[in-house]
């Protein structure tokens, strides 16, 4: 069975069919630059323009950068301010006439889908995944279950936001090597550790198609690191499959 995803992140908007019984992209993905600034209404035209593409006249998922209850967008932090308390589940479906919308967060999109089909799957016990882009998004389980919206990018490391200093954007911004880099992520992921004492972190975002470059470099964590299998394509499945299970209970705007 087919479904549509699409991922809005902080620099780009991309999306797909994805294909549930193989737990991937059944075409390649489109990506659209996001708006600047990442307004409501110019994000909701970045999310047509992409569904549009591939002639999509079903009900999808969106995920977003932040955190979602009932289809309301509750914070933005890589996102205009005009976010906050949005029901852009509605405001999606309205610019897509009518067509049924599922919106989640973007880290727990891709941690679902990375529970299902990629590294996680069959893992019992806490499993973290940490995607690493313009920000750190993160998808807390134990033994397989969700806790939505954990948020731990926003975790205060020397003062500053988590994702300030360890997201990818950080290593980018700052020109870091990839040592200095994974010095900070691993002094981020120790703290992380110390709170929750995960058996498995799981790095996802685009950053992990490179793990040879930085996965070896990581001190100071006790738990297992792996890769995200999914890699950048698990917030599209992610979507897709929250999609699904919307239309299977009737949901969606």
């Amino acid at each position: 069975m087919q479904i549509f995803g699409v991922d809005i992140g902080g620099t780009g908007i991309k999306g797909a069919p994805v294909d549930l019984e193989r737990g991937d992209l059944a075409q390649e993905r489109h990506k659209v630059p996001t708006p600047h600034p990442a307004t409501p209404d110019g994000v909701a035209g970045c999310v047509v323009e992409v569904v549009r593409h591939f002639g999509w006249n079903g009900p999808l998922g969106v995920t977003f950068p932040g955190v979602v209850t009932g289809g309301v967008t509750r914070t933005a932090a890589n996102m205009d301010p005009s976010w906050i308390d949005v029901d852009t589940a509605s405001l999606l479906s309205r610019a897509l006439d009518g067509q049924p919308v599922t919106v989640l967060n973007d880290a727990d999109a891709a941690g679902v889908a990375e529970m299902t089909y990629g590294a996680g799957r069959g893992r019992d016990g806490t499993v973290i995944l940490l995607t690493l882009g313009t920000g750190i998004g993160s998808a807390l389980f134990t033994d397989g279950r969700l806790v939505p919206n954990s948020e731990l990018g926003h975790l205060e490391l020397k003062g500053h936001d988590a994702e300030k200093r360890a997201s990818f954007k950080a290593k980018e911004d700052g020109d870091l090597t990839w040592e200095r880099w994974a010095h900070r992520l691993g002094k981020y992921m120790a703290h992380v550790e110390m709170l929750f004492s995960p058996d498995l972190f799981i790095l996802g975002g685009g950053v992990s198609r490179k793990p040879e470059k930085f996965l070896p470099l990581i001190e100071g964590v006790r738990a297992e690191i792996v890769p995200a299998k999914l890699q950048n394509n698990a917030g599209i499945v992610g979507a897709g499959m929250a999609a699904k299970a919307s239309s299977s209970k009737g949901g969606g705007a």
